[in-house]
């Protein structure tokens, strides 16, 4: 099965309470770290949420 990378870009200080709490659900803490989630359609909609915060790449 595909995995996504997720990178934090951009904080999410200032920024709604549901984006914030979707950084941290994807376990992203600050600007910079990294995590690798299975592609499923839960974790498309969280990152469709912040896609304005993060950057996301397929991997093997």
């Amino acid at each position: 099965m595909a995995r996504l990378k997720v990178t934090q870009l951009k904080s999410g200080i200032g920024g709604k309470q549901n984006h914030r709490e979707t950084l941290r659900t994807l376990g992203l803490k600050r600007i910079g770290d990294v995590v690798v989630k299975e592609d499923r359609p839960e974790i498309r909609g969280m990152v469709r949420t912040v896609r304005h915060l993060v950057a996301v790449e397929e991997v093997e």
